[in-house]
Formats: C-alpha cells, structure tokens, sequence
C-alpha cells in the first residue's frame, strides 16, 4: 500500500487569513525560514485563531486549502474509505479500460475473529488455532491465482475486460486520485485512524496524516486534537 502527497495548494497562513478577510485585515509570517522548508513561522495570536477555529468547528477557513494524493491499496480498502464523500474528489483506474495482470495485496498475518463485538478483528492475537493452510494465507494465494489464471483467459476468449473484471476478488490492489479540502481529510483521519477502524484501512489514513501534518503543522495539529 502506498500514498503519494502529488499536489497540495494553500498554507496555515492561508487558513489565517481566510479568516481574517472577515474584518478586512491580513497577517504575515512571523519570519520566514530558508527555500525548501516550511514557508515560515506564524505569529503566536494567528496559532490561537487556528486553535479557537477548530476548536469551534468553524470549519470554511480550512476548506481553502487542499491536498491531492495518488493511492495504492486493495479494493475493499478503497471501498470503505470511497464512502467519505463531502469536500473530496475521487479518480479510479478502471478495468472497463486497462485489462494488464492484476496484482494483490498480501498481508503479513492473519488477525483472529473478535469475540466482542460483530465486526472487525482482535489485532492482539492470530489465527494460530486454525489449520496452518489459512493461518499462513495459503488458501489466498490459491484463490487469486486461479483467478487471475482465469482473467486472462476470458480476456484471450474476446470477453470484455468490463466483464472479465467481475471474476477478481477484493484484494486486488486498485488506485486512485483522492483530492480535497484540507478540512475534509481532517475529518477522514479523525474517523479512520482510530484503534477501531479496520488496520489495513487505517494504515492508509495514517500515511494521509502524516503528509497532512507536514504540509500544514499548525491546522493539522489542532484539526486532530493535538495541542
């Protein structure tokens, strides 16, 4: 799995002022720091208007920044993350268009079922009390072998890959362009990169956290609850 920061437009400095323009005023960096590092330092009183805007969800001054991100990760991944539509722009490759070898996502174990609640996975423990076949991912191998032994001879038979496609399972690696407002992928991180939510999808949410923090410190700390 792999996320990609491609683009990004806008500043913590953007945020500031996009609040400021309320009152007709602007502020400035504090000092600016050299080429190559973060645009500069703000002000101690435009860190507190960030702080006091998240804080009181006043959230249109953070939608004037966005991140663009180009993602890798298996479709029922995507497919949970797909559901966060408000602020966000989402770009797929499509197998009605490209019909080249699948690839699929492999996991370094095998969580075991949690007993507590209806979904998810108890991330403490493994499947060691199964048959070692499962426990290692074996019977995956197997299922995505044959199909994507099958995949391609639909395709060699002149089926149309937007229906040879239907036979791949949902650990096919997939990708996508993901664009938003710097809120809206706050708000994504704040849902997904919680204990609760599944791991694989929650790995993807933590490396979107990580560009995010580095392309706006200050909002993205007090966005995340982080003061």
């Amino acid at each position: 799995m792999k996320v990609t920061l491609i683009d990004k437009m806008g500043s913590d400095l953007t945020v500031v002022n996009a609040a400021r323009v309320s009152f007709a005023k602007e502020s400035d960096w504090e000092t600016i720091t050299p080429a190559g590092k973060m645009p500069g330092i703000l002000k101690d009183s435009d860190e507190k208007l960030i702080r006091f805007l998240a804080k009181h969800n006043h959230w249109s001054p953070f939608a004037h920044c966005s991140l663009q991100f180009r993602i890798k990760a298996p479709i029922f991944v995507a497919r949970q993350l797909v559901k966060h539509q408000v602020g966000l722009s989402w770009n797929e490759i499509s197998r009605r268009y490209v019909d080249y070898e699948p690839d699929f996502y492999d996991p370094d174990i095998w969580r075991a079922r949690a007993e507590d609640k209806k979904q998810g996975s108890d991330e403490d423990s493994n499947v060691e009390w199964i048959d070692r076949d499962t426990r290692t991912g074996r019977l995956h191998v197997e299922v995505y072998e044959l199909a994507k032994q099958n995949y391609k001879k639909m395709l060699d038979a002149g089926v149309a890959p937007e229906q040879a496609r239907m036979i791949l399972p949902q650990s096919m690696n997939t990708e996508w362009y993901w664009s938003g407002t710097l809120y809206a992928f706050a708000r994504v991180c704040n849902l997904r990169c919680k204990k609760d939510t599944q791991l694989e999808s929650r790995i993807i949410a933590d490396m979107i956290d990580e560009l995010a923090e580095e392309s706006f410190p200050i909002s993205w700390k007090y966005l995340q609850n982080r003061d």
